[in-house]
């Protein structure tokens, strides 16, 4: 029998979601506390890989059991109860044996937030950036993303990626009531480190550094070098897997 488990986590402690020798993932720590709930080694697949440092306000995994839980919110109350306060188990339940975490996952959602003055209570969940940026120019730019499948220049070296094709379906960045910036991109697959790649280059965009012209032609070069450095990790989110 196969379990999926809905949760969130705050990534500012973990060296990201994946098991790691020697270093605290987040995957680690739910099978840790999952194995000593349940009695049994249990391991726990991730809808994918999160860098060191980035949250996520929705994720999706599972295991397997070959016994029947008999009571899945039990099971969660009792696994919130022994896991950190960073981490946060929302739901389990049973799905068809077949259904993967990772493979079945059609699309899935980023979500970047860029603050404009400090907040204390934010500094691990947005990047405080203190410099004037033109949204509307940024928007118009980040447009310019849906024109094209492949991100080699916002994918990060030694990766190991079989391909750099990303089909993305949404792009924009909205302005919140506190001044807040939102951006949310949402694609069939994303490469390592992409999304914080193209948050920085499309916030030189909006510093002025780049035209929107320029940032097309930094996607058309497929070329790392031509990219800005990474927004830091602690504003970004994976906000939504969806299945079929």
């Amino acid at each position: 029998m196969r379990y999926f488990v809905e949760l969130q986590y705050d990534g500012a402690a973990y060296c990201g979601w994946q098991r790691q020798p020697d270093a605290p993932t987040v995957q680690q720590t739910i099978e840790q506390r999952l194995s000593m709930l349940r009695r049994v080694p249990t391991e726990i697949v991730g809808a994918g890989r999160t860098d060191t440092g980035v949250n996520a306000s929705f994720y999706v995994a599972h295991f397997d059991s070959d016994t029947p839980i008999e009571d899945c919110e039990q099971l969660t109350y009792k696994l919130n109860r022994v896991l950190p306060d960073d981490i946060a188990i929302k739901r389990i339940y049973e799905v068809d044996a077949a259904k993967h975490a990772r493979f079945d996952a059609r699309q899935r959602e980023y979500t970047y937030f860029i603050t404009p003055y400090k907040q204390p209570f934010r500094r691990f969940s947005a990047w405080y950036f203190a410099v004037d940026l033109d949204v509307v120019k940024m928007n118009e730019a980040a447009q310019r993303l849906l024109r094209y499948d492949d991100f080699t220049s916002f994918a990060k070296l030694n990766s190991n990626n079989k391909t750099n094709i990303c089909h993305i379906s949404h792009v924009e960045w909205v302005v919140e009531d506190d001044l807040t910036l939102r951006f949310t991109i949402r694609a069939d697959r994303f490469l390592r480190n992409m999304v914080r790649a193209i948050v920085g280059t499309l916030v030189d965009v909006g510093r002025g550094r780049y035209s929107v012209e320029e940032f097309e032609d930094i996607i058309r070069s497929r070329d790392l070098s031509r990219s800005s450095a990474g927004a830091p990790a602690c504003g970004l989110f994976l906000s939504d897997v969806r299945y079929e």
